[in-house]
């Protein structure tokens, strides 16, 4: 008797009614929320992203006279508003950037589920929001519900109303306000986000064939052919705020701290909040003013082999198919720990680097080496020896688990200090002029303030996620040799720094190496270098003024307390 009624209830014109009013009040709720938390949205915006979408969602909701059928078609648009809904409770602000869907396919599966299993109350709720509305589409459908001829007209008229209006508010936006339906609209700004990706997707598929004339013409300076030994290491996600060379009153480095012989630059920003981007940058010639070019342009590695440098590539990353891969495999060694399948620390870059220095002894030699550094699951990036601060078992993240977070993660910073001691403790015992520069693609969120934001790559920046640690050591010998390097080191070491501006000039500066692209203004070890503006590379790859980049009033008040310009 019971599954009779619930039969002809699924079947029925009420239950057909129901589905033409609640699917669109469904999926514009991530419309009220975008309402909610875009700052930058003004009142026609915050009008057009709910009357449109709702009056849309309500005639196409009419169309059929069977709606269950409708609700089954809409099923992407309810992937797209989970994935909003998703982001929100990651960032609590945003749509699905750009840079979001190149993420997807550039992170590997087992950062994908390390932080999926931390999102259960996020997917949950999107979870309780869709599949009934899925199930209830489907079962409608099949049961032959369908909407009376009054109750259709009806629903059109208020949807063509509501679409309408939407309409008129957009066209008087459009015309005085400059409204961007492609910027501010949902979903229309996230599918042109998602058709964007498959640009740029595609043109990193191209790359080598765009790239294969590229040169740098590099030169060597120095005639004297003394063997030279240059390294870069890349840190990930690492924040200098939490580096005791940058004033953190924890003991997170206790070996670099004792170095007398290195400099640290307080000062340095990232131009971008994702490893997708920052990486590459740092290792052009190019800055987020020109990230377009990134494209069909070459790295750092292959500017020191132009130059007659043997070059190597040791990554603790996973392989990706992107640009990082692509400017680390110009080496003529080349190294992927994870190749053999197996979990590796960052350590365990050493020996590579031993053995490439050893064979390599006698001429000039480049390694850039790439670490996991402090990459979420935080826990799983250093060894139980190097779990200094506790509590870290965290269950979740989430703001009531900061302190364990918080604890996590500087134990993954100690052991940074120790590996990047390790690296130039190898380099020095080589014993030729050398020298060590490490900084980190960008920093991370960790439930800082009332935002309570975590992790990186969000849409908008945030200071956390773009100050980043950056420091230079340099051997004995190589002082002897370049005393006017030193000295400007050292004289450098208090200004505002670009990570994506100076990392490859200072390389280059380095390596005694020039080339058309060489800029020393952007070496950090020349007395001709010049502060740089402070611009960020946000969502469309355009390089704006951090004002402009979404830091908030709390973000940009922190860089004027850390006397980081604007």
């Amino acid at each position: 008797m019971k599954h009779s009624k619930l039969h002809n209830f699924l079947g029925s014109k009420l239950m057909a009614q129901i589905l033409v009013w609640v699917a669109p009040l469904l999926l514009i709720v991530p419309n009220i929320a975008l309402d909610i938390t875009e700052i930058s949205y003004d009142l026609p915006a915050r009008a057009i992203n709910v009357l449109l979408p709702a009056g849309v969602y309500l005639m196409l909701m009419s169309l059929w006279r069977r709606p269950g059928r409708m609700v089954v078609f809409l099923l992407p648009e309810m992937v797209l508003a989970a994935f909003q809904i998703v982001l929100l409770f990651l960032y609590g602000e945003s749509i699905i950037a750009v840079d979001m869907f190149l993420n997807v396919v550039t992170t590997n599966v087992h950062e994908a589920g390390e932080l999926l299993a931390n999102l259960e109350t996020a997917i949950v709720m999107v979870v309780v929001l869709y599949l009934p509305l899925l199930v209830f589409g489907i079962l409608s459908w099949v049961k032959g519900g369908e909407l009376s001829r009054r109750s259709r007209r009806k629903s059109l008229i208020a949807g063509a109303v509501s679409t309408l209006a939407g309409a008129i508010v957009l066209a008087v936006a459009c015309v005085v306000d400059s409204y961007s339906p492609g910027r501010q609209l949902f979903p229309v700004n996230v599918v042109s986000n998602m058709i964007e990706a498959g640009h740029r997707t595609a043109m990193t598929k191209d790359y080598f064939l765009a790239s294969e004339d590229f040169r740098f013409n590099t030169v060597c300076t120095d005639t004297t052919m003394t063997p030279t030994l240059v390294v870069l290491v890349i840190g990930e996600t690492s924040r200098a705020d939490n580096w005791q060379l940058g004033g953190y009153s924890r003991d997170t480095n206790p070996h670099l701290s004792h170095r007398a012989d290195l400099t640290f630059f307080p000062r340095t920003l990232s131009e971008s909040n994702t490893t997708h981007k920052s990486v590459p940058l740092m290792m052009s010639h190019l800055d987020a003013s020109h990230f377009r070019d990134i494209y069909r342009s070459k790295g750092v590695i292959d500017a020191f082999g132009e130059a007659g440098y043997t070059t190597a590539w040791l990554s603790n990353q996973q392989r990706n198919g992107a640009l990082i891969d692509f400017f680390g495999e110009q080496a003529d060694t080349i190294h992927f720990l994870n190749d053999d399948g197996a979990h590796h620390f960052d350590m365990d870059l050493i020996e590579p680097l031993c053995r490439f220095i050893a064979d390599n002894r006698e001429g000039r030699t480049f390694a850039v080496l790439h670490t996991y550094g402090s990459h979420f699951n935080y826990r799983d990036r250093a060894p139980e020896d190097y779990r200094h601060f506790s509590p870290e078992d965290y269950v979740a993240a989430s703001p009531s688990s900061r302190d364990r977070l918080l604890n996590a993660y500087d134990n993954t910073i100690l052991y940074t200090d120790a590996v990047v001691d390790s690296v130039i403790s190898t380099v020095e015992a080589a014993g030729i002029p050398a020298a060590v520069v490490y900084l980190a693609d960008h920093g991370e969120d960790i439930f800082d303030d009332s935002r309570e934001r975590f992790l990186h790559a969000s849409p908008t920046p945030t200071y956390y996620q773009i100050h980043v640690p950056m420091l230079v050591w340099l051997s004995e010998g190589y002082k002897e040799q370049h005393p006017q390097a030193a000295a400007a080191l050292e004289h450098n070491a208090d200004r505002n720094v670009s990570s994506s501006r100076s990392t490859f000039h200072t390389l280059l500066d380095l390596g005694a190496l020039s080339c058309e692209y060489f800029d020393p203004q952007a070496s950090l070890i020349s007395a001709d270098y010049a502060e740089p503006e402070r611009v960020y590379l946000n969502d469309y790859n355009e390089a704006v003024p951090l004002a402009a980049s979404g830091l908030r009033d709390a973000d940009l008040k922190l860089l004027l307390q850390k006397s980081i310009s604007r």
